[in-house]
């Protein structure tokens, strides 16, 4: 008999083949290797309290590859702070980094906010070919609008 989380990530599946979206087909790939290899009970809790991390992680050495490789260096740091897209481009970037601390924090204290955000989040990736790096973004955006929301006296 099929368990609902099995035929959910068929139909994760069938979406993201439909919508010809190789990671989500590979994430139902590797889940369903762990479900079959009897290994998901030890390593689903630990791939969802470091995952995160360990993305970030891949994320940024993926983008330090060009400093390391040395095709970007002090000379083209300092052509780049030149161009104002450079300074909306530093802005953003800290703007994120700083809204997604608070969605660390948010996706550890609220669990119907992180279902929400993954659900919103696969929404995206199979209907709109969106990249899987939501739900922390998505948490630090959720974070601050909460806070906005609640500081409004009418919805108290």
């Amino acid at each position: 008999m099929l368990s609902s989380s099995t035929i959910f990530l068929l139909i994760l599946f069938l979406l993201g083949y439909i919508a010809k979206n190789q990671a989500i087909m590979v994430a139902v790939y590797i889940l369903f290797g762990m479900k079959l290899l009897k290994i998901d009970d030890k390593l689903f809790p630990y791939i969802q309290d470091k995952g995160i991390g360990w993305g970030v992680i891949i994320i940024t050495v993926a983008v330090l590859i060009p400093i390391a490789t040395g095709e970007i260096g002090f000379k083209e740091l300092l052509q780049s702070v030149k161009s104002y897209h450079a300074w909306v481009a530093l802005i953003a970037g800290i703007f994120v980094a700083v809204v997604a601390k608070h969605g660390l924090s948010l996706l550890a204290n609220d669990p119907e906010i992180t279902t929400a955000l993954v659900i919103g989040t696969i929404i995206a990736v199979v209907a709109f070919q969106g990249v899987a790096v939501g739900p922390l973004i998505g948490a630090g955006i959720a974070y601050v609008i909460i806070r906005m929301l609640d500081a409004l006296p009418f919805l108290k």
